[in-house]
């Protein structure tokens, strides 16, 4: 087996253990109902087994030259991966006090502006609209379609 091949085995193996994983923790929550705090986490871990399985199948189809070109040609930006990780660690401590729609709205439009090339011109309307509209819709699903809270900040909602 070739290493490109190997690696993609292995990343299918470690998914599915981890979404496996995942799932027997869930298990372990509470119940109280078809919607509840388990809901998302056990939605998760099938979306997690799944990619998993559809990576092991991935691995054993024959690897065509092309893609392994193409591969080599990407060189890594490593900027977007970290202006990433420092934008989600930002999000996870100011998401209680500032409150999940502000917090949301903002991570999620400086988040489309990291992810945009920069050959391409950034759409700040555009982004901070889906932004605002994407947020406002994630609330009112979980607020009123799960009932449940996230956390209001200082809106207080």
């Amino acid at each position: 087996m070739e290493g490109h091949k190997k690696k993609e085995l292995v990343i299918g193996v470690v998914m599915l253990g981890a979404g496996l994983s995942y799932l027997f923790m869930t298990m372990n929550l509470p119940r109280k109902g078809f919607i509840d705090a388990a809901f998302v986490p056990y939605v998760l871990a099938f979306i997690l087994c799944l990619l998993g399985i559809l990576q092991l199948i991935a691995s054993r189809k024959p690897a065509t030259s092309q893609a392994e070109s193409e591969d080599d040609n990407t060189p890594i930006d490593y900027a977007t991966v970290l202006k990433t990780l420092g934008l989600i660690v930002l999000y996870a401590a100011l998401l209680k006090a500032v409150g999940f729609l502000l917090m949301t709205t903002v991570y999620l439009y400086l988040q489309f502006m990291v992810l945009t090339p920069v050959s391409q011109r950034v759409k700040h309307v555009s982004y901070l609209i889906i932004a605002a509209v994407a947020s406002v819709s994630i609330y009112f699903i979980f607020r009123h379609g799960f009932d449940l809270m996230l956390p209001a900040g200082f809106l207080d909602l």
